[in-house]
């Protein structure tokens, strides 16, 4: 029996938490994303969540690597060569996968296992997938990734950048594809992740319990009807579960149309100096995730608002100029460099006036520091699913 999952539309706030998670969805590309926050939090709950808003996948019948029977450049060795001896390939259609990584996992369970013994022998190669092949296409969840063996974690780390797993053992080499949304939560009370790991994750963020009485009374009362009754709980959001599901697809599809120009490829490499950001990940992640928020919300281009929005997530962990920083200090950090990027492009904005919506726009960034955007920007993304339920709530004329 599946055990019953708490619908993700569900989820009482966490809207930062929650759009984060929606943006990886819509590009895994982004990089994957850390959830850093206390016990109890919903980091877990929103994770297996969001496995079942996303759309099911076509993979190949029997391929252990869920390859795209459609998609030559996302198929393992075997599938690429009995496409192209014109066999035909079977298609089945299962639910995106989820795979948990426990932290007693050992190397060979995580790769997989090469047989060389069998291989010297028989000439005949012999490999055992593992965890990395069970979440190609899929999810790879890792609860206390801080906890994890380092070696472990650069594995992960690498096998998600590259999009291919490559197991060698004694001269002897085999690879399958290994693309997947990576999403780690962690409590930094049981200790933190290295920095050189923590600026391999695309998106970061801290998340807290509720500290609203309203909104702490919700999450009790929806918990308590879900322990109570879980199906009937999931039918009564079933509605919101498929309209969060249908806008993934559509921003996919629309992905590859978003536009971003020089002006907002320059505000992003002007914010990732600022804080002292090492190499291009910062500057990549910014407009990554600015086009994905673009996609989500419909829009045909990436405006300031959206990189506003990507700098939230992608630049605190990557601030440098500050030793020790709580998440409020860094917060703080990024605000100031918001506030310097504005200044520096309203001196600009003076010797070369551009059309005037950038003006518009560009005038909104002083006073949009990150305490205003966790009110406003961070949700404008469910403000965006709210109008979208609205309108399919409303009767046919």
């Amino acid at each position: 029996m599946k055990r019953p999952v708490f619908p993700f539309s569900a989820l009482v706030g966490q809207e930062k938490m929650k759009t984060a998670l929606l943006l990886n969805a819509v590009d895994p590309a982004i990089g994957g994303v850390l959830i850093s926050g206390q016990k109890g939090t919903g980091k877990s709950t929103a994770v297996r969540a969001l496995a079942r808003i996303l759309p099911p996948i076509e993979v190949v019948g029997g391929c252990p690597y869920h390859c795209a029977p459609h998609d030559e450049r996302q198929m393992c060795a075997d599938c690429l060569r009995r496409i192209r001896a014109g066999e035909q390939l079977p298609v089945v259609t299962r639910p995106m996968p989820l795979v948990e990584l426990p932290l007693s996992a050992t190397e060979d369970r995580v790769i997989g296992t090469l047989h060389v013994e069998q291989i010297l022998k028989t000439g005949e190669r012999r490999f055992e997938p593992g965890l990395l092949a069970l979440a190609n296409r899929g999810i790879l969840y890792v609860d206390e990734v801080n906890l994890l063996d380092d070696h472990l974690v650069d594995i992960l780390l690498d096998a998600a950048a590259s999009g291919v797993n490559l197991v060698e053992r004694e001269g002897i080499s085999h690879s399958h594809p290994a693309r997947f949304l990576l999403v780690g939560t962690m409590n930094p009370e049981e200790g933190e992740l290295r920095p050189q790991f923590l600026d391999r994750f695309g998106l970061s963020l801290t998340v807290a319990g509720e500290s609203g009485v309203e909104q702490r009374r919700q999450v009790i009362s929806r918990r308590i009807v879900f322990d109570g009754d879980p199906a009937a709980f999931v039918a009564d959001y079933a509605a919101d579960e498929v309209l969060l599901s249908e806008l993934v697809v559509r921003a996919r599809e629309r992905l590859a149309r978003v536009r971003v120009t020089d002006e907002m490829l320059g505000i992003a490499v002007a914010l990732a100096i600022e804080v002292g950001a090492q190499g291009h990940r910062a500057d990549i992640g910014i407009v990554k995730t600015a086009r994905a928020l673009a996609a989500f919300l419909e829009e045909e281009e990436v405006r300031l608002e959206h990189i506003r929005e990507a700098a939230r997530f992608v630049l605190p962990h990557r601030i440098t100029t500050v030793a020790l920083a709580t998440a409020e200090l860094l917060e703080e950090k990024l605000e100031e460099a918001l506030r310097r990027v504005a200044r520096e492009r309203d001196d600009t904005l003076e010797t070369q006036p551009p059309s005037t919506s950038e003006v518009d726009d560009w005038e909104e960034l002083p006073m949009q520091v990150p305490g205003s955007m966790a009110a406003s920007n961070v949700g404008m993304l469910f403000t965006f699913v709210a109008e979208k339920k609205k309108l399919s709530s409303k009767p046919m004329k």
